[in-house]
């Protein structure tokens, strides 16, 4: 009878994870695009802000790639860290490439990679202790 009881709460978690994956599944496509648009789009020149400082570029791109690993974590969840890490790099670099190739006024630059990468890395641990702690 333990046996049994012990099954149910089990049960119960693997409910919550494949609705969180359902819902994460359904915003990961739309923010994806959404980035893909941002990173792309023609650059513009910046006023300077009371907010703005050096290096606030490279912010942007951690943090957006911390909730890209974090969307990506959560609507896949079984995923292999390999395939994990793998997708999110050609997409780094792809986006950087294609931001030197398009003429836009945007530039390809090494850190922006090493912020995406450190970015996707943070949300994908951020993912895995949030998993951790509540269920």
């Amino acid at each position: 009878m333990q046996i049994i009881q012990n099954c149910f709460p089990l049960k119960n978690i693997r409910r919550s994870l494949d609705k969180i994956s359902k819902i994460f599944s359904k915003i990961l496509p739309i923010y994806w695009a959404f980035l893909t648009y941002m990173l792309l789009k023609p650059g513009q020149e910046n006023h300077e802000y009371w907010f703005m400082f050096t290096g606030i570029d490279k912010l942007l791109h951690f943090s957006i790639f911390a909730a890209l690993g974090f969307f990506f974590m959560a609507a896949f969840p079984k995923i292999r860290f390999y395939y994990f890490i793998q997708v999110i790099l050609i997409y780094a670099f792809l986006t950087e490439i294609l931001q030197e190739e398009m003429g836009f006024g945007r530039s390809m630059e090494t850190l922006d990679v090493i912020a995406d990468t450190v970015g996707c890395l943070i949300g994908y641990y951020i993912y895995k202790l949030f998993i951790k702690r509540f269920f």
